[in-house]
């Protein structure tokens, strides 16, 4: 049987898994390295920052767009341009000279990157129809979860083995490949009724997240009321508040706000927020645990995360296929009330712990989280129109990458305020008191990813079956009383 009689949404399915894994993965990969970037271009710690933050801000400038830009052009050429901007501005990065040329180019990597995901997932969910979302979300997870987890792996390999430009070139190969089967393999779409392109949706959806998101990256390191991040956080604020008002008098938005008047989509995008910000704020704390206070390299700090990606692959499958018949919202409440609890387990590691013992944690964390994932991804586009997919996906985007960022920036703000605190007080006792009140201070962080996951419980309670219905089996819908 030849692969173009394979079923199209498989092979829609392999080109968004080669996009957006590359697109993922570099949010962790590049972390590893900005010790060996800093010595080698010998610039300070504020310079070289702006490799994340600049890739994290153009990525918040084009994740909006994406949706209409995929229909008004066609998702083929869209995801097409998106990946050669990225694959080409990764090969650029790999060769950068300066940090101000390799600032430059992860700026462009974050064009292609801001518009790899949302395009990628409006059409897995336009090729799956509506009572097969939670075979695709099985697929969504993997770029998701394992990507993140295998940042820290495969960044530690490269830099103890290799060079730092290597970060970079392994997206080419990757990606040349990636762009090959997407040309040869999709089918275009395009949505007639697009409308045209929406300036101010543009500008204040771009200037509102991009604010937003450094303001929260630099608040654990600045602090919450330093007059950078109150300008920059304010700021955001204000252009999201514009943006509300004039997209909800625009007829043809960029961002189509209105959909949040959809109850399902409403809450699932809550408890998405929630659940993103206790994966990623656990993901980005505890290698520091394991590395600062544990002595463990990078590598070694990857591999004891890396479970977690782990258990959510391998209970992935398993919810894809009982959610038909169970539904999200039983699901969601198991699966972010066991993450709840075994998250609040690590409060109880210390430095004599064992790792397997931590491994064995983040496995099980793996496991309850795909009870969250798959429903949550599955449902959010259950009551969506076909034509508003695309725009839908690119709010959930917008969603998971503000997420990811309170998580981060939560996280860390506890573990500085706390750190500051307990370790004043324990310097007049020696280092002994010194080392324990910092580890007191990481198991109060810790605790924090928990009361994230938890709070994504009170939003999954408002989650309601019977909006879910088309993406269940007709049999099994819950009726619920409201």
């Amino acid at each position: 049987m030849g692969l173009r009689n394979v079923r199209y949404r498989y092979l829609v399915a392999v080109a968004f898994v080669f996009g957006t894994f590359m697109d993922i993965l570099d949010t962790t990969i590049i972390n590893v390295a900005i010790p060996q970037l800093r010595a080698h271009f010998g610039v300070g710690r504020t310079t070289i920052e702006w490799v994340v933050t600049g890739y994290l801000c153009s990525l918040a400038v084009w994740i909006p767009a994406a949706g209409w830009i995929g229909d008004r052009y066609g998702t083929k050429k869209t995801f097409l341009f998106a990946l050669g901007m990225f694959t080409g501005a990764s090969a650029l990065c790999g060769a950068s000279w300066s940090a101000g040329s390799l600032i430059a180019f992860r700026v462009l990597q974050g064009v292609g990157g801001g518009m790899l995901t949302p395009v990628g997932t409006a059409m897995l969910f336009r090729a799956f129809p509506p009572r097969e979302r939670a075979q695709a979300s099985s697929i969504l997870a993997i770029p998701t979860v394992l990507a993140p987890a295998l940042g820290p792996v495969l960044g530690g390999l490269i830099v103890t083995h290799t060079s730092w430009r290597w970060i970079f070139y392994v997206n080419v190969p990757i990606g040349i490949a990636g762009f090959i089967f997407a040309a040869l393999y999709l089918q275009e779409h395009t949505e007639p009724r697009a409308g045209g392109f929406d300036v101010w949706g543009f500008v204040l959806s771009g200037a509102g997240l991009a604010l937003v998101l450094y303001a929260l990256a630099s608040a654990p390191d600045k602090g919450w009321l330093s007059g950078v991040v109150l300008a920059t956080g304010i700021g955001g604020v204000v252009a999201f508040v514009a943006l509300v008002v004039v997209e909800l008098r625009n007829p043809f938005p960029m961002l189509y706000l209105r959909l949040f008047g959809n109850r399902l989509f409403r809450t699932t995008n809550i408890a998405s927020l929630m659940s993103s910000g206790s994966l990623l704020g656990l993901i980005f704390l505890l290698p520091l645990f394991l590395q600062e206070l544990r002595g463990l390299s990078a590598l070694q700090s990857g591999l004891t995360t890396f479970p977690q990606a782990l258990g959510v692959m391998v209970m992935a499958r398993v919810v894809g296929r009982i959610y038909p018949r169970i539904g999200p919202r039983r699901l969601l409440v198991f699966g972010l009330t066991m993450t709840t609890l075994v998250t609040s387990c690590f409060v109880f590691i210390d430095l004599g712990t064992s790792l397997w013992y931590i491994r064995l944690l983040m496995f099980g964390r793996g496991l309850a989280m795909a009870f969250a994932f798959i429903p949550l991804q599955a449902a959010t586009f259950a009551s969506v129109p076909p034509e508003d997919t695309g725009r839908a996906s690119s709010l959930f985007s917008t969603q998971r990458q503000i997420g990811a960022a309170l998580g981060v920036a939560t996280l860390a703000t506890v573990l500085t305020s706390r750190t500051d605190s307990l370790v004043s007080k324990a310097l007049p006792n020696g280092d002994l008191a010194v080392l324990n009140a910092r580890v007191t201070a990481f198991h109060q962080a810790l605790f924090a990813a928990a009361v994230l996951a938890a709070l994504g419980i009170v939003a999954s309670l408002f989650v309601h079956d019977s909006d879910a219905a088309a993406s269940m089996r007709s049999d099994a819908v819950v009726v619920e009383s409201h």
